[in-house]
């Protein structure tokens, strides 16, 4: 045996090849992270519009995730949305919907508003109702990660930045508990009985809401002892959140409902403001990153020619009413047209929540979600690349937007 024979023996033995899993996670952060780099340098857009490039480019080419969504991108989506809606709720304090209750009545009617318009457009294009109830549903939301995204990279502060934040916490527990109750009734129509079905309900909430207390009081107690401000403090913070989330996935809970439950019940069980790096610092952020290569990903062709003007049309609609509701409640919220106008925008995008819910419905209702899913992807697919785009000028619009010397500052300091 040559000496060239037993080095290539010896290569062989150390090589291994590395798990498809692992491959998907590094090939997506990479992506990502060239395409955002690459906007950011080239174009005044925010990172996220090349996050989400990266995935529509791979879905163009067939390469993107499957629906419903299992392994490397569950993982990674419910990890990354999980995190930003716990951050969020940990971020709204009720006690402004008391001393403001223009905000509820805007929530509440942004969120109501927009389903009844998508239900009515749907119904006229000839959509059978179940599918049209699941749509209404699914587009109630506004995205947990796009707006919170960019107004953290573009240094944005003031009163649209704090009510897009609040709105989006509110219309997302609104969505997720109206799919719990969907699918409750679904379960007793065919066939199931209603008691049952209402005792599994319950048994479901009130499992999700002692999972959420037991992470509230784990951040609590790890916060009396700990800066969370510190890096690695945060990234203890991060363990327990992941861990939350990964247990509630394991033991069927919803990981949309679980994390923002947590972070509303750490920030109105005290009065101590709760202050970490945003995202938890570098590993929330890459998986925040992946998490909008994922969702840009998550179409195809054929489903944009499935979903076709239904999808368009149930933009149109559900933007037309969140703006009226939203703008024509403005005087009432204690805001200004411009600021309720700004607003609405920042509301438009319609995300990785929605997505998620989409796929739960599938794994648990695949017939039923069947009609849904052409319509949800393309309005998706539609709405990943303008949405980002959307909220910096809604930002921009509502004036709260630093100076491009100080935004640089500011990015610099955040990353």
């Amino acid at each position: 045996m040559t000496a060239l024979d037993s080095g290539a023996r010896v290569w062989a033995g150390l090589a291994v090849t590395p798990p498809s899993e692992l491959m998907f996670i590094v090939g997506v952060l990479l992506a990502g992270a060239l395409a955002g780099e690459f906007i950011a340098a080239t174009t005044r857009l925010p990172r996220v519009v090349g996050y989400t490039l990266a995935g529509c480019l791979a879905a163009a080419f067939g390469h993107g995730v499957a629906m419903p969504l299992n392994g490397a991108a569950q993982t990674v989506t419910d990890l990354a949305l999980g995190l930003l809606l716990f951050e969020i709720g940990s971020r709204v304090h009720l006690r402004w919907l008391r001393r403001n209750p223009g905000l509820l009545a805007t929530s509440l009617a942004e969120a109501l508003l927009s389903a009844l318009a998508v239900a009515l457009v749907l119904r006229l294009f000839g959509v059978g109702w179940q599918t049209t109830v699941a749509c209404a549903i699914l587009a109630m939301p506004a995205p947990a990660a796009v707006s919170g995204r960019v107004a953290m990279e573009l240094g944005a502060a003031g009163q649209v930045t704090q009510r897009a934040s609040l709105l989006t916490a509110l219309n997302t527990l609104y969505a997720v508990v109206a799919l719990i109750l969907m699918r409750t009734w679904w379960a007793a129509d065919d066939g199931g009985s209603l008691p049952q079905a209402l005792a599994g309900l319950a048994i479901s909430l009130l499992t999700t809401l002692g999972v959420a207390a037991l992470l509230a009081g784990a951040t609590y107690l790890a916060a009396r002892r700990l800066d969370l401000r510190n890096e690695s403090a945060a990234l203890l913070l991060f363990g327990l959140v992941a861990f939350a989330i990964v247990a509630a996935r394991s033991i069927g809970v919803s990981t949309l409902l679980m994390p923002l439950l947590a972070g509303l019940l750490l920030r109105n069980t005290s009065d101590r403001p709760w202050v970490w790096p945003r995202h938890f610092g570098t590993s929330g952020g890459a998986l925040v990153l992946m998490l909008f290569v994922i969702v840009g990903s998550a179409w195809s062709p054929k489903i944009l020619v499935a979903g076709g003007f239904a999808a368009l049309a149930l933009l149109v609609a559900r933007f037309i009413a969140k703006t009226i509701a939203i703008v024509a409640l403005a005087p009432m919220a204690k805001a200004s047209w411009r600021q309720g106008l700004a607003l609405s925008i920042t509301m438009t995008p319609l995300s990785a929540t929605a997505l998620v819910m989409l796929s739960e419905l599938m794994r648990a209702e695949p017939e039923l979600a069947a009609g849904a899913v052409p319509i949800i992807l393309a309005s998706i697919a539609v709405l990943e690349l303008i949405g980002p785009i959307a909220v910096q000028f809604a930002l921009r619009l509502a004036g709260e937007l630093p100076p491009a010397t100080k935004r640089e500052r500011k990015k610099e300091t955040t990353e």
